[in-house]
């Protein structure tokens, strides 16, 4: 039987960052990837926090758009601005099939076509079953470890992956849609230096969250639902949405090409469970997604590292994995869904939570850190504007 010490399934930025990091550090590693080419098929508006590049050690050239501010809208359409950064857009196309060549030249075996079936620990290893597409075979692989990162849809559900399993995950499933919308001339110039976040009710009463990322020629236009919705809903509320974004950002210029992506977001709490035995969970399929806003790259190139070190160090692998995600941004991931379900309950806190932000910079700065990252000081002053937030709501 084929064997390999490390084998991660998705090579997303969690994938491709485990990859590249382990096999840096001598470990054989193998990676499934079900598409044929990688990030093809990722649909994702791509906003990158700052440094991002720098932080994974990626080509300056992947970014689009350098963004410096931060634009947020509530339920009735007011407009507040922050600065920050500055944060970064790029394609998911264009980033996962970086991540993926850089992990493939220090090392890594990168198999397009393959698609994960079945899991199932066997004395000191890890079999997985997958299809081989391009030759219409079941294959088998044994692994010293097993890194599952295949994105919102990874199906961990059954009683296969025991306490991986997460019995709600399906609540916390987001329905969304996108337009990349090219222009035949430039946008307002502000649009190429915003990232734009809009909250407010659906026509169903549903709270949904609505973006505009800017990117070298178009601008990405979307939106997510929580939970199912039908297809013709959806698309009327994002035409409502980009009729929106036309008349303030490109009220002149004339639409040459509309490109239509939908695809499956997360927005609920993490699994309480990200490593059992052999087997480790990242990215947004363990559920590291900012539910404030659905950013979720970051977190899962942060886990994919981790996960790396882990298997690197050989001892211990699921106890070293749990313990640097619960110390990175288990706390502050945990902390946004509480907000995002707190804002939900009543979307007039919307504003308040906004005006208090642009009036404040230093705390969207600080909420940018992660939960070691943050000094004693730091703490203390996000304490004193929750306080400060929760009393101005209540």
């Amino acid at each position: 039987m084929e064997r390999t010490d490390f084998l991660i399934v998705g090579c997303g930025p969690a994938g491709a960052t485990a990859a590249r990091e382990a096999a840096r550090r001598g470990v054989a590693t193998v990676v499934l990837e079900r598409d044929s080419v990688v990030g093809a098929k990722r649909v994702c508006a791509a906003g990158l926090r700052p440094g991002f590049c720098r932080t994974f050690d990626l080509p300056r050239e992947l970014v689009h758009c350098d963004t410096r501010r931060l634009a947020l809208f509530d339920a009735g359409a007011q407009e507040y601005e922050t600065f920050f950064g500055p944060g970064h857009t790029s394609t998911r196309e264009e980033l996962d099939g970086a991540m993926a060549a850089l992990a493939a030249r220090d090392g890594a075996e990168i198999r397009t076509r393959a698609l994960f079936r079945t899991l199932k620990i066997e004395g000191d290893c890890a079999l997985v079953e997958y299809a081989d597409l391009a030759s219409e075979e079941r294959r088998t692989i044994a692994a010293r470890t097993v890194f599952l990162a295949a994105g919102a849809t990874a199906r961990l559900e059954d009683a296969a992956f025991g306490r991986l399993a997460m019995a709600r995950w399906r609540e916390g499933l987001i329905t969304t849609l996108q337009y990349r919308v090219y222009l035949d001339r430039p946008a307002a110039a502000v649009a190429y230096e915003t990232l734009e976040l809009h909250y407010y009710c659906a026509r169903d009463g549903r709270p949904l969250i609505a973006w505009m990322f800017p990117k070298r020629d178009h601008l990405a236009i979307g939106l997510g639902v929580m939970g199912k919705i039908d297809g013709a809903s959806l698309r009327a509320e994002l035409e409502r949405f980009t009729e929106r974004v036309q008349r303030r950002l490109y009220p002149g210029a004339a639409v040459t090409h509309v490109k239509v992506e939908g695809h499956l977001l997360y927005g609920g709490p993490a699994r309480r469970c990200v490593a059992d035995g052999r087997v480790l969970v990242g990215g947004t399929a363990a559920g590291f997604v900012d539910a404030t806003n659905g950013e979720g790259i970051f977190e899962a190139a942060m886990s994919g590292r981790l996960a790396a070190d882990a298997v690197a160090r050989r001892d211990h692998v699921a106890e070293r994995y749990s313990r640097s995600i619960g110390q990175r941004f288990r706390g502050r991931l945990q902390h946004r869904v509480m907000l995002m379900r707190y804002l939900e309950r009543r979307p007039s806190r919307y504003a308040r939570l906004f005006a208090q932000m642009a009036a404040t910079p230093r705390l969207a700065e600080v909420l940018l850190k992660d939960d070691c990252e943050r000094t004693f000081s730091e703490r203390a002053f996000l304490y004193r504007q929750a306080l400060r937030f929760w009393a101005n709501t209540f």
